[in-house]
């Protein structure tokens, strides 16, 4: 199916994603129970064998509630973390359509790429 540019412009602003937002979802998704912060940096890391600072992450998971396509909530508090409870993530529905509209949009640019176009020769 193809969306006329307008169609893709409204959706890719409803749903849009940066690259490392993507990738924390993603992430989330795959930790589902278990999504919070040094799980979902030590995830990434050995996934995809990127750097990620605490920082960023934390930016990135803040955003991402704050769009609406994640949702936290507060795990049992411990000794070992000063009494501070951890906080785990959850794609939300809204989440999901993000993802969804990601990957359908990827998809779309990758199935009209002309087969030439992939058999380039090397660069020199």
């Amino acid at each position: 199916m193809y969306f006329t540019t307008l169609q893709l412009g409204i959706n890719m602003k409803k749903y849009q994603l940066g690259e490392f937002e993507e990738i924390v979802l993603l992430t989330v998704g795959v930790l589902y129970d278990e999504a919070y912060g040094v799980a979902i940096k030590k995830e990434i890391v050995d996934r995809l064998g990127r750097k990620v600072s605490v920082g960023a992450l934390q930016s990135a998971l803040r955003r991402l509630e704050k769009k609406g396509y994640l949702s936290s909530r507060k795990g049992e508090t411990n000794s070992r973390r000063g009494g501070r409870p951890k906080l785990y993530f959850q794609i939300t529905s809204l989440g999901q359509r993000a993802l969804e509209h990601t990957r359908e949009s990827r998809n779309q640019l990758w199935d009209a790429i002309p087969q030439a176009a992939l058999k380039l020769k090397p660069a020199h």
